[in-house]
């Protein structure tokens, strides 16, 4: 089976006065089609700065980044935007929703921004809530939502464009044991209902396990934890 991720020789520092600080060393990782990869690791170690390299809102200092067979580094800033909203979905620890906007005003977002006509959009929206159990939830502003419900909008919102890949960056870092572990079988079945190519990052290790492969972010670079599928 063909990699739709492939990562190489990846570096990536930042200055704080005058050191430069090392996130990420010399990091590779492949990531097959249709693959469910954890990514764990301390805070700090470089988990959301890789995630953000790989979806294309940072540029690395040096390597090589490849998506569904396309080298970020030879897109100019339009085309990396396009290719985000046509490839990539995100889903973030804090779901950023927009608080004026109801729940499926939210998820017409990424749609609008593709240049679908807004009844068509509409339509697409409310079916991605009625997948995330939020049907009667669609009028509904972010604020009158719980928790968990606010991340399944985010989660919608992030199938919105249709995307070949799904990073998400401690989806249930911010939620109660009962909300988090409904997120994790969310995010198991779209993952396979949707086609998808995925990677966590995560601190809770019942997540990790349920994907494929486990990593751990240590000294710059991704270590393999092993084949560690179980059963939701």
């Amino acid at each position: 089976m063909s990699n739709l991720v492939e990562v190489a020789n990846l570096h990536k520092s930042f200055r704080s006065g005058n050191e430069r600080l090392d996130i990420l060393v010399d990091l590779n990782l492949t990531v097959r089609k249709g693959g469910m990869v954890a990514v764990t690791g301390a805070s700090g170690s470089g988990k959301s700065t890789f995630l953000h390299l790989v979806g294309g809102m940072d540029r690395p200092d040096s390597g090589r980044i490849v998506i569904a067979g396309q080298d970020l580094g030879k897109l100019n800033k339009a085309e990396l935007a396009r290719f985000r909203n046509r490839h990539v979905g995100f889903v973030f620890q804090f779901h950023h929703l927009l608080p004026e906007f109801s729940a499926v005003e939210n998820v017409m977002f990424p749609l609008l921004l593709r240049g679908m006509p807004r009844s068509e959009a509409l339509s697409s929206a409310r079916k991605l809530l009625e997948e995330v159990s939020l049907k009667d939830r669609a009028d509904h502003r972010p604020g009158e939502l719980s928790g968990g419900e606010q991340q399944r909008v985010a989660v919608a919102r992030a199938l919105a464009g249709s995307p070949s890949l799904l990073l998400a960056d401690e989806p249930t870092g911010n939620l109660d044991v009962h909300s988090a572990e409904a997120i994790h079988r969310l995010l198991i079945e779209i993952h396979s209902t949707h086609d998808l190519t995925s990677i966590i990052v995560t601190h809770n290790p019942r997540l990790a396990h349920l994907c494929d492969v486990e990593y751990r972010m240590t000294g710059g670079r991704l270590v393999a934890a092993g084949e560690v599928r179980m059963e939701p």
